[in-house]
């Protein structure tokens, strides 16, 4: 029996959606809670509310997994006299410890805008507002002819991908040679002789971030005792990654067709748009949650409507102005969407990792705070 703690699951949205990534004013990660905890029981929830707080605790939950943070600024005091000071002191007394994936989760590479994408049909799609560029170095490590295979596919899960091409390695063949001094135990020859092995020279691309992870995993997997491997730094541009994402339909529809099409996949009791009902839509940009922010960013990426929530007046007039569509489907259905996406994806990993004793589960009391 195997149970993950707080910490392994924290570990797992990371590599969903590294923490780096986040905004600058943002506060993911874990909000409160012990990082060595036990945590069998996980509930994924959009936001840490009382009533989905109290669904947990009724669960037995142990963690609450959540995109918008709890804390979001440096608290002054924690007092039971206010809601927030209550909400964090009732689940600090209860055990129960919230780790949440913000704009780290909207920017990362198969996050929150990707999936949107995906439910509003959107192909080809690539980052609106790019704000970080991955590097990527070079990691070259020398092989013993009979251990390539084993050592390269050490290696797979960290190497970078190659446009649509994923597990690129180059090797080549030659002589490696080495004289084991007093108390080393060579994988072979004998100490104070030299000795020629036929090796292969093992390239592979990796982004930077994944580098510690690969180099355990390649001390892992080589055989000799002290393994020779070079690092080099690449003026290689890696992964662009960003705030919303911009791609194209499958066809040309009107706005408001295309509205009624959305307010049907993303379940929204209604919307609102702005522009010409009969304007044909082919190329959409998209932000989840707040995204008005991004409408020159829109237009300078050539949309036809850019996909939203919490529009407000001054900017629909703002996009009137420049000519660009806007459809506001609401913070809560464009968001909503993660719970499920997560609590998959949380089920997945831990399983893969070996856990054994553990549920996660998508919390089902969220209601958008908007009645119409």
């Amino acid at each position: 029996m195997k149970i993950p703690k707080t910490s392994d699951i924290a570990g797992i949205i990371n590599k969903i959606a590294p923490t780096a990534l986040a905004e600058s004013w943002d506060n993911p990660g874990l909000q409160i809670g012990d990082p060595a905890a036990e945590a069998s029981r996980i509930m994924v929830a959009l936001d840490p509310t009382p009533d989905v707080i109290n669904s947990a605790l009724k669960a037995s939950c142990q963690l609450l997994v959540t995109h918008h943070p709890l804390i979001f600024k440096p608290l002054k005091s924690i007092s039971t006299a206010t809601p927030h000071g209550s909400l964090i002191h009732k689940a600090i007394k209860a055990g129960l410890s919230i780790v949440s994936l913000h704009t780290n989760y909207d920017i990362a590479d198969g996050g929150l805008n990707d999936l949107l994408a995906r439910k509003i049909g959107l192909a080809s799609c690539v980052p609106l507002k790019v704000t970080t560029v991955r590097e990527l170095v070079k990691l070259i490590v020398f092989v013993p002819v009979e251990q390539l295979e084993q050592v390269r596919s050490a290696l797979f899960p960290f190497a970078a991908s190659l446009g649509a091409y994923r597990d690129c390695s180059f090797a080549a063949a030659g002589t490696g040679t080495f004289t084991p001094l007093d108390g080393a135990k060579p994988f072979t020859g004998t100490v104070g002789d030299l000795s020629k092995v036929a090796e292969e020279r093992l390239e592979l691309l990796l982004e930077r971030a994944d580098l510690a992870r690969a180099v355990k995993a390649l001390l892992a997997a080589h055989p000799y005792e002290e393994p020779a491997f070079d690092i080099y730094p690449l003026l290689n541009e890696g992964a662009r990654l960003g705030l919303g994402r911009i791609g194209r339909l499958s066809g040309p529809v009107t706005l408001a067709d295309y509205a009624g099409q959305l307010r049907g996949a993303l379940n929204a009791p209604t919307l609102r748009y702005v522009g010409d009902p009969a304007a044909r839509i082919s190329k959409v940009a998209l932000c989840s949650g707040s995204g008005a922010s991004l409408l020159h960013d829109a237009v300078r990426a050539g949309a036809d409507v850019l996909v939203t929530g919490d529009v407000k007046y001054h900017e629909a007039r703002d996009a009137e102005d420049l000519g660009l569509a806007v459809i506001d489907a609401g913070h809560f259905p464009t968001e909503i969407i993660m719970v499920q996406e997560i609590t998959e994806r949380l089920d997945q990993s831990l399983v893969m990792a070996g856990y054994t004793d553990f549920q996660v589960e998508a919390c089902r009391t969220e209601l958008d705070p908007f009645r119409i």
